[in-house]
């Protein structure tokens, strides 16, 4: 399997961030000076000169060569010194940070070299790939060439090298050339002459801890005596001094880790250009040009939605009464059941089992009459709370484990959530394409393998546990269904021995698994060949080929996996303070893959994206505790956000309109102000207030002044980027206890009359025919692109202002304490950006699934100065020309189509066959739907999806409706759409008595954009103009929104 990438918006405007840093410097491509190629002791009788000689190590001996003395053999290539000053740098990051909603830097650091910029990311959202792609747009736009990568761990170190791989071909298809990259090995020092003498762009990558005391000029270790000293087999040259020359930008991954001023002082030696420093939790803070912390990731969707299982130990007084209640089964036909383990006696012995059990059971009974549950009858199972209460007055928590509790009982009951977890997700994601993967993590190998007297394999503690929870577990989801996932469980899922696998340091002498050694001060190990097997693995564990989907792995080697398909951690281990909880989650965090190495973001999976990406922690200590810390430990790393939406908040901020940078000034934030005074949004303090935050999941926000339309998607950014300290975490995690209803299948209300009626009408499948001139899209393409095209190209304005006499607070955060008294704005221009050769029109061809004639024509047609605009930025030039091409072209195919019915039905397991296990608190329990619950979009309680289903439960006139399937979809040339509601009224109430629902928001920053728009425009048009059926479609966003339009039709 092989990874897909993909551009991505908030990747590319981390790149540009650092790249914007620098404008106004030049192109200085291949920058050269007279490389130190040391000296030899040796000369031969045969020569009439004396030749330089170079050792040169290979795999089999020792060798002698002649360095070619030609004109090039001592040529080195270094990066050109930043000719910007540090006014003009400030500047430009100061533009940034407006832009970019950061609080401004009030001076410039200059830690490592002429600055150091911070590149904040979250764990998960691929910022080894922005650096990558940070050193071509640097190398592209200015000529810089020479990196070294600074990583703080083994770990992070062979992690990078596996990105480098791995994006070669990608990064080629972009920029027509390759890094060169290599781990810098001081047994290796030829490496370093390449890395100097080649004018391509070349990193190095440099772990600190392999060789810490070796960034110090006095360091004592074999590494540091190495990279100071002149070394015989280095031509008697410090291997320091031959980094040092070619000025290298350095980029530090994780800096927080890299032992704070001694490392930092210690870079120095490298003599930087200047430093870029990426992790999602800085612990020094240098200039902020481009922040993503935990919570942007979670609300842009680019992480998954974290649940977590904990368990609660409760010794009750006076009682022994082992008891675990494990979750409360939900079910449209029967009341809510309680799945309780407790003891029960048999002969020989006293067995924990599990038991489904309902109100007025007696454990007493079910136990066998153990007295300790003498008064354990059930008098209520609250699935709201996820409580059962007993007539002795107890009550129990999902999670909750009472009684004679040992910390083997905890182990067992987190593993055998582990693997109920694991089977809860598995079906749906095994439909979708997608391995689901499980991660054990224990500080003790012999736990879970061990060696018999003969030297062989044996499973210890927790294996064992393992394979005797899995096959019970198995044997509840296995059923006489031949679908391909219950194949794949009876083939591949049935042997216990194959479905779990160790991932451990081995002893190079008995070959032995072991525990794995801990590096001084760290809780991680060094141990690169348990890491590398790690590495290897990582695409093959993907593959369903692979039976393992459960893997325990040495907790000091955690650092280690970043695997995509990690749905499950868990830790088994006393919670260490040590380790934070947002480390214990964030191996999981990576958005999944699927078969084909598609990642499934938002761009794959639309609105289902955290339907389908949720990591389950299971925890070893309670829920509360866990999530405390957790976003405790959020809390503490979240960028300086603001926190009132005050008119001096707006004020001075950019919101781009039609891809153009527009200022608010002192008018627009006063509107903007008045508007959220007036609806409410805002209280007395100017904090937003949850009426706004609901209105934004609702979709339901009141419109903004006319003169403010154009700006609504900006300004509404930034009205939710206000940070409400009591609840802007709460959406991040979730309880994994809650009740979740597992089988939803089609009820009475199904084989209504009324409904088999209207599903005979819209059960067909269709193909459609789209017959329009090519000329008339040329021309309209061409029409759009003259008026929308807008791509950003390299300007810098040099300013000269004096301070204000008088200043407030205010003025300062937003930079405004100078009045500017002259400007002065340049375009750089040079030729280099051509070196680079794209296929314009093949990948503009590609992404409009248009053919290169008609492509061709449109580009020929347009303006020269828009057409210029490919030289700006060809990446932005490409993907903006193929969305306005994509925006007519769909604006034609609803003029244009026509739809015929072909062979083929919808089966009525469209509805069920989605195995997803959904949230009781996010179900409505229906009476007129075809299945018990109906489940909302949104997470809002009163989302307009939720209060038009409960509208249609309570309306007299309708007879039966059904929420639509995903998979019950009408083919459109711009993909396929699925409606959302089918509904069948009673015969003489209505006008029409089937009706087809879209249902949307009204709020206008959430317009619909051109694509959805005419995918609901050809539903309309198969439905209301075509189909011969009586059946008519809308798009609404209330009941009675749909009687009104129903009456217009």
């Amino acid at each position: 399997m092989k990874f897909n990438f993909k551009i991505q918006q908030y990747q590319t405007d981390a790149v540009d961030a650092v790249v914007r840093v620098f404008q106004g410097q030049g192109f200085h491509g291949k920058v050269n000076y007279i490389r130190d190629l040391g000296t030899q002791k040796t000369t031969t009788p045969f020569s009439p000169r004396t030749k330089q000689m170079s050792f040169i190590r290979t795999d089999e001996q020792p060798t002698f060569a002649d360095v070619d003395d030609g004109d090039n053999d001592d040529t080195g290539y270094k990066n050109e010194i930043v000719q910007l000053s540090d006014e003009q740098l400030l500047h430009n990051i100061q533009t940034l940070q407006i832009q970019n909603n950061i609080k401004l830097s009030t001076s410039l650091v200059k830690d490592l070299g002429h600055c150091s910029l911070d590149i904040e990311m979250e764990t998960g959202t691929g910022k080894t790939y922005v650096y990558i792609k940070t050193m071509f747009e640097l190398n592209k736009k200015y000529g810089w060439s020479k990196f070294i990568v600074v990583v703080p761990s083994v770990a992070i170190r062979e992690g990078v090298k596996k990105s480098f791989e791995i994006t070669t071909d990608h990064f080629m298809e972009y920029y027509g050339k390759k890094a060169r990259f290599f781990i810098y090995n001081s047994s290796n020092l030829n490496q370093l002459d390449s890395f100097s003498s080649s004018p391509d762009i070349n990193v190095m990558i440099i772990n600190t801890q392999a060789f810490a005391s070796s960034l110090k000029e006095d360091g004592k270790s074999k590494e540091a005596r190495i990279i100071y000293s002149k070394r015989d087999d280095f031509a008697s040259r410090r291997p320091i001094d031959v980094i040092k020359a070619n000025r290298p930008i350095i980029i530090l991954d994780e800096p927080q880790k890299m032992g704070g001023d001694v490392t930092q002082k210690a870079l120095q030696n490298f003599n930087p250009l200047f430093a870029l420093n990426y992790s999602a939790t800085h612990a020094k803070h240098h200039n902020l040009v481009y922040a993503l912390d935990a919570l942007d990731a979670f609300n842009k969707r680019l992480v998954k939605k974290i649940e977590v299982k904990g368990f609660e130990v409760k010794n009750l007084r006076g009682t022994d009464s082992y008891l675990y209640l494990e979750q409360i089964v939900l079910s449209g036909k029967k009341p809510p059941m309680a799945k309780i383990e407790l003891e029960i006696r048999y002969k020989k012995s006293i067995n924990r089992e599990l038991r489904t059990v309902g109100v007025g059971d007696d454990l007493y009974f079910i136990s066998q009459e153990m007295g300790q549950y003498k008064g354990y009858t059930i008098s209520e199972i609250d699935p709201l709370r996820g409580t059962v209460t007993f007539t002795n007055g107890v009550v129990i928590k999902a999670g909750d484990v009472v009684g004679d509790v040992s910390e083997k009982d905890i182990r067992r009951i987190q593993i055998r959530e582990t693997i109920l977890s694991h089977f809860e997700k598995e079906e749906k994601l095994f439909n979708m394409g997608i391995k689901c993967l499980s991660l054990f993590f224990i500080d003790e190998v012999a736990k879970y393998r061990q060696y018999d007297e003969n030297g062989d394999e044996v499973l210890g503690e927790y294996g064992v546990m393992f394979e005797e929870e899995y096959i019970s577990i198995l044997n509840e989801y296995i059923t006489l269904l031949d679908t391909p996932y219950q194949q794949y469980l009876k083939s591949t899922g049935s042997d216990v021995h194959r479905v779990h696998k160790g991932y451990f340091s081995i002893d190079k002498r008995t070959g032995r698994s072991v525990d794995s050694q801990l590096k001084r001060g760290s809780e991680f190990s060094d141990d690169i060949s348990a890491y590398d097997l790690i590495l290897k693995n990582k695409e093959r564990l993907l593959s369903f080929d692979e039976p393992t989907r459960f893997i325990f792995s040495h907790s000091a080697l955690r650092e280690g996996w970043d695997n995509p398909n990690v749905f499950q951690i868990c830790t088994l281990k006393h919670s260490d303070s040590n380790t934070g909880k947002r480390q214990e989650v964030g191996r999981g965090l990576r958005l999944c893959v699927n078969q084909n190495g598609t990642r499934m973001d938002v761009q794959s999976c639309g609105d289902s994206v955290h339907e389908i990406n949720v990591l389950t922690v299971i925890a070893s200590e309670s829920y509360k505790n866990f999530v405390s810390e957790l976003q405790s430990d959020i809390k503490a790393v979240l960028y300086d956000r603001p926190t009132v939406a005050t008119n001096e908040y707006f004020k001075g901020k950019y919101v781009k309109v039609d891809d153009t940078l527009t200022l608010i000034d002192d008018e627009k934030a006063n509107a903007i102000e008045f508007y959220l005074i007036q609806n409410g949004y805002v209280d007395m303090k100017r904090k937003v207030t949850d009426k706004y935050r609901q209105a934004v999941k609702n979709g339901s926000i009141a419109e903004l002044p006319e003169e403010l339309k154009p700006m609504a998607d900006g300004i509404h950014r930034l009205i939710q980027a206000v940070y409400d300290d009591s609840s802007a975490l709460d959406d991040i995690v979730s309880d994994a206890h809650n009740p979740k209803i597992k089988e939803n299948p089609l009820n009475e209300n199904f084989a209504k009359r009324e409904f088999q009626a209207l599903w005979r009408e819209i059960n067909h499948k269709y193909a459609y025919t789209v017959d329009f001139k090519s000329a008339e899209l040329i021309h309209n393409a061409v029409a759009h692109i003259d008026e929308r095209l807008f791509v950003s190209e390299l300007q810098y304005t040099t300013t000269i202002g004096r301070q204000k006499a008088e200043i407030n607070e205010y003025e300062i955060e937003r930079g405004a304490s100078f009045t500017d008294e002259k400007t002065r704005t340049k375009t750089l221009k040079h030729a280099e950006t051509s070196q680079i050769k794209y296929d314009l029109i093949g990948k503009i061809a590609e992404g409009t699934v248009l053919t290169r004639r008609t492509i061709s024509a449109i580009l020929q047609g347009i303006r020269m100065e828009k057409f210029y605009m490919f030289q700006n930025n060809p990446e932005e030039f490409i993907t903006k020309v193929i969305r306005l091409i994509n925006e007519q072209k769909a604006t034609m195919i609803v003029e244009h189509i026509s739809y015929d019915t072909i062979d083929g039905e919808y089966d009525s397991s469209i509805f069920t066959a989605e195995k997803a296990t959904q949230s009781f608190d996010k179900a409505f329990l229906a009476k007129k739907a075809i299945q018990d619950y109906v489940f909302t979009d949104g997470s809002a309680d009163k989302s307009i999806e939720r209060r038009f289903a409960e509208d249609l439960d309570a309306a007299e006139e309708v007879c039966v409706y059904a929420k639509l399937p995903r998979s019950f979809q009408i083919p459109t040339p711009v993909g396929n759409y699925s409606p959302d509601w089918a509904i069948a009224f009673y015969e003489g109430k209505v006008k029409h008595i089937f009706f087809i629902a879209e249902t949307k928001g009204t709020m206008e920053t959430l317009e619909l954009r051109p694509i959805e728009r005419a995918k609901i425009s050809c539903a309309r048009k198969l439905f209301n103009e075509m189909s011969t059926s009586n059946v008519v479609y809308h798009d609404v966003d209330t009941y009675q929104n749909l009687l009104n339009i129903m009456n217009s039709i």
